[in-house]
């Protein structure tokens, strides 16, 4: 392919933007789920096709600081590759045409396509990536800013911030994760408003509890447990290792050699004697209604000076047996929950910016937006993690700055397929 076409701003634009993308999101997908969400409707000419729109979503959020057309225009060249382009449009899209055509793709193709492309990306030796049999994952929530606009005001709701409770100065909007820790890639996510009682980062993740696979260990912090958010993510067979709040109630059944401890799990609307005689089979090893009460295994230590004193920090796991992972290397894996923090950083910060807000302007282009930055997110954490997986490096090696950077200003792949 010449250059005609592909520099915008006197710079070229990067294939490898688009030929990340659909490397790790490839165009059958984005078909496959622009058909299964009813958006695949003949257009009519001079109209972007669902498929550009997917893409250019995605090119969006790898491009924040950029207005519709400025990244329209770095991309016209790979798209005039691609099926569908047609030289009728008379050249790059318009603002007014993108968002047209935003609208018409709406939420729906974006959230069903990373629920098609998101898996794990790491293997058996990417470093830092499994403990024993289990696929290392966590799960956390982050908040973003949205436009004041009075949709986006009456849908997402202005979050108290100060001690006084006071608004923020822009809407929220809530993401909720499941991560992996090795590659940072986030393979599970759900989407609200961060001031709903019905989209709190326990509501959320709820959703995604059905989702767990049998082979990962989801670590999590104290916010998440509860009973019944337990029962769920246990219920779909994932090995869990969650903190807990101090103010739960876990007995010491049976001191085990790793400093370990059996414990039980009782559901609260069990009280009295019932929670005495639940304690009691427990400790005696026999079976439990899980519906009443569960077997568990208790990790306590503290961790010396922080914020001036001790912590202690309580870990409950499903993984009963000590000698499958001792309590240090379960202590070890908590805390690659801030691996977490790590890629909401890369998200909020590297890719959107720091301090900035969303560029929507209604609820279901936010979403969309949000959707197509945890797709572009997701190419960019499985490249980095194959790339350093290759190299016998830990992918917390590569700079997620430098890899954006390389990403956002590399020159043509001619193997890019349309």
């Amino acid at each position: 392919m010449g250059q005609t076409g592909v520099v915008a701003g006197g710079r070229l634009t990067d294939w490898i933007s688009l030929g990340v993308l659909a490397s790790w999101v490839p165009a059958d997908a984005v078909d496959d789920a622009v058909e299964a969400t009813g958006k695949s409707a003949r257009r009519r000419g001079g109209k972007l096709p669902p498929r550009v729109v997917a893409y250019l979503v995605m090119a969006l959020a790898l491009f924040a600081d950029e207005d519709y057309e400025e990244v329209a225009s770095r991309l016209a060249g790979t798209f005039a590759d691609w099926d569908g382009w047609e030289e009728s449009w008379g050249g790059v899209p318009t603002s007014g045409g993108i968002t047209q055509a935003r609208q018409r793709l709406g939420p729906e193709p974006l959230k069903e396509l990373f629920s098609q492309v998101a898996r794990p990306v790491a293997d058996m030796v990417t470093a830092g990536a499994f403990i024993g049999r289990w696929r290392l994952m966590s799960i956390d929530g982050m908040e973003w800013d949205v436009p004041g606009t009075p949709a986006n005001a009456a849908f997402f709701g202005f979050p108290g911030t100060g001690k006084d409770g006071a608004p923020g100065a822009f809407p929220k909007a809530r993401v909720v994760t499941v991560n992996e820790c090795a590659s940072h890639a986030a393979v599970l996510a759900a989407v609200g408003p961060a001031t709903s009682k019905g989209s709190g980062e326990q509501s959320l993740a709820r959703g995604l509890y059905p989702r767990l696979e049998e082979d990962w260990l989801l670590v999590a912090d104290r916010n998440f447990y509860g009973w019944q958010d337990w029962c769920a993510a246990a219920g779909a067979g994932a090995a869990l290792l969650w903190r807990v709040k101090s103010d739960l109630a876990l007995p010491v059944l049976e001191l085990l050699p790793d400093g370990s401890y059996r414990s039980v799990l009782l559901n609260p609307e069990v009280s009295g004697a019932a929670r005495k005689r639940l304690t009691e089979a427990a400790r005696n090893g026999e079976a439990l209604e899980p519906s009443r009460a569960r077997h568990v295994r208790v990790v306590e230590y503290e961790v010396p000076d922080r914020d001036g004193q001790d912590e202690l920090i309580a870990l409950v796991t499903t993984i009963t047996d000590f000698r499958e992972a001792p309590a240090a290397v379960l202590a070890s894996a908590y805390h690659e929950r801030w691996e977490h923090e790590t890629a909401n950083a890369q998200l909020k910060t590297f890719l959107r910016g720091p301090g900035k807000i969303l560029r929507s302007q209604s609820p279901d282009m936010v979403q969309q937006e949000l959707w197509g930055y945890l797709l572009t997110h997701y190419a960019i954490s499985a490249l980095t993690c194959t790339a350093a997986t290759a190299a016998g490096i830990d992918p917390d090696r590569v700079k997620p700055k430098r890899t954006i950077r390389a990403v956002r200003r590399r020159v043509a792949d001619p193997a890019f397929p349309p």
